[in-house]
């Protein structure tokens, strides 16, 4: 089945999120779309499958104009999508989701699941999938559960299936199968639009490419395109997208972790035996499948986590029973996995963003004063240091991009003396430009010989900067191994396999 899209137009305030866009994914096609963050790619399939309404602009399914008000509407054309975060109910089992919204009883009332069974295994003895319907979706895999969405928009006949982000929480193993899934789906007549900002996945499995850049569609490429040409055409330069880690000595211990658990607040176990320590000059990655504990121990680093056993040792320090403020007092910058939650104050200035965690003391504040011209002074040195993009230092933070408000949180933590940098997902939902801002940033601090804790789920990323990489599986960690291990190893490491 053909989409067609043509003139499609959104604007939210004098903000134009897509701008007069034409795009043909033609039968049987997997078409990928790149661009950068607030490119307008979400915004342009959230129209396409009905969570948006166009200003203008028309949508064609099998050349047959389509009104496409609600997701309802795009599912009778024949459009399926499969969110980044998935649309499913733990404690159900697989047939109860995929039957969820359609319903239908048996005489006494029991809810009727013969014939959505009989199609689950249908359509995953046809596709490989390996899905169980009676299963509880909270006991699979991720990997699984995604199958879970497909097969749910399979079912009710989806020709047309966007892909959101598709293989943000897999493993490289699940990532390949999904890959795998995809092209068989195709190969059936499948038109499948695959939204992603992990190039080599588009490379493998694209036919077509298409990228988009301030709302306009900018440009296509063939897959035979390199990487770095793919991201030119996203960001408009040339960008670097293997940082230069070059060889240099490693220093003393820095962090010290010994025996470290973590319970949450219902007395479960999230962490646990976890030990390992971080030399200067040295950047040690965690790696692992998102929801592994990782979360909870970056935090444990500043103690932002209340249930902690076992010792954290920065330097001779001891962390653990200390105050999150003294931890940063100590030496350990941190950047947390949501910026947005955790790192900046939305209703704040860029310039009160930047001294969030030492707004209290010279030559900041006297007393209870704060001391707006040092401060601001401050944060214009700050801002041009990073690179950060504004019109004035005292905007609300919330008027920068994702990358610039990165930045700030950079600039912050690391515009102090500190030994240790704890980084968490540091370049989640950034686009190419940014990432390879934020790269170079660590190893610099690397190569000036600061420790760096590195929590990162992309694989391209903990090997490019890494030099040695501890695998976390169900809390613990499996095996510390070094930069050099292949990413078909460190895979299957996160998905808790351990050759003896």
């Amino acid at each position: 089945m053909s989409l067609e899209l043509r003139g499609i137009t959104k604007s939210f305030g004098a903000l134009v999120a897509n701008d007069s866009i034409d795009l043909r994914v033609e039968n049987g096609e997997i078409h990928a779309i790149l661009g950068e963050n607030g490119a307008g790619k979400s915004t342009l399939m959230n129209i396409v499958y009905g969570l948006l309404k166009a200003d203008a602009g028309e949508i064609y399914v099998n050349e047959t104009l389509q009104e496409i008000n609600e997701p309802s509407d795009a599912l009778a054309a024949g459009i399926g999508m499969v969110h980044q975060h998935f649309m499913l109910v733990p404690v159900f089992t697989v047939a109860e989701n995929i039957i969820l919204g359609h319903e239908k009883s048996k005489r006494n009332g029991i809810l009727d699941l013969d014939q959505i069974r009989a199609d689950i295994k249908r359509i995953s003895d046809e596709f490989g999938f390996e899905v169980n319907p009676d299963d509880l979706v909270e006991n699979l895999p991720v990997g699984v559960q995604q199958r879970v969405e497909i097969i749910r928009a399979l079912i009710y006949d989806a020709q047309v299936l966007i892909l959101d982000e598709p293989t943000a929480v897999l493993t490289p193993q699940e990532t390949d199968e999904l890959l795998k899934i995809m092209q068989k789906l195709a190969d059936k007549g499948t038109s499948i639009i695959f939204i992603t900002h992990k190039l080599r996945e588009v490379k493998i499995v694209a036919d077509k490419i298409s990228i988009i850049r301030r709302g306009k569609v900018v440009g296509t490429a063939e897959p035979s395109a390199s990487q770095e040409e793919l991201a030119s055409l996203m960001v408009g330069r040339h960008v670097v997208l293997n940082p230069d880690k070059a060889a240099h000595p490693i220093g003393e211990v820095v962090l010290s972790v010994k025996d470290l658990a973590i319970k949450d607040h219902f007395g479960r176990t999230i962490v646990k035996n976890v030990s390992f320590d971080v030399k200067a000059g040295e950047v040690l990655a965690i790696a692992g499948v998102q929801g592994n504990g990782q979360s909870e121990l970056a935090q444990a680093m500043i103690n932002l986590e209340e249930f902690v056993e076992g010792s954290i040792k920065l330097g001779t320090d001891e962390i653990v029973g200390k105050s999150v403020k003294r931890a940063l007092d100590d030496g350990i910058a941190f950047v947390p996995e949501s910026r947005e939650l955790d790192g900046l104050i939305s209703t704040f200035s860029i310039a009160e963003n930047l001294i969030l965690d030492r707004h209290d003391g010279a030559p900041y504040a006297k007393g209870i004063n704060l001391n707006p011209k040092v401060v601001k002074e401050q944060a214009q040195e700050d801002t041009k240091l990073f690179d950060v993009r504004f019109q004035s230092v005292d905007d609300p933070i919330s008027s920068l991009s994702g990358g610039n408000k990165q930045k700030v949180v950079l600039a912050r933590e690391l515009s102090r003396p500190v030994r240790l940098i704890v980084a968490s997902q540091p370049t989640r939902g950034l686009d190419v430009g940014s990432i390879e801002f934020v790269h170079e940033r660590i190893l610099a601090e690397r190569d000036m010989g600061r420790a760096v804790l590195l929590f990162s789920t992309e694989l391209d990323e903990v090997l490019a900067l890494a030099d040695r990489v501890a695998v976390m599986y169900r809390g613990e960690i499996l095996a510390i191994v070094p930069s050099t291990v292949t990413p078909q190893e460190l895979g299957l490491l996160m998905a808790g396999v351990v050759h003896a």
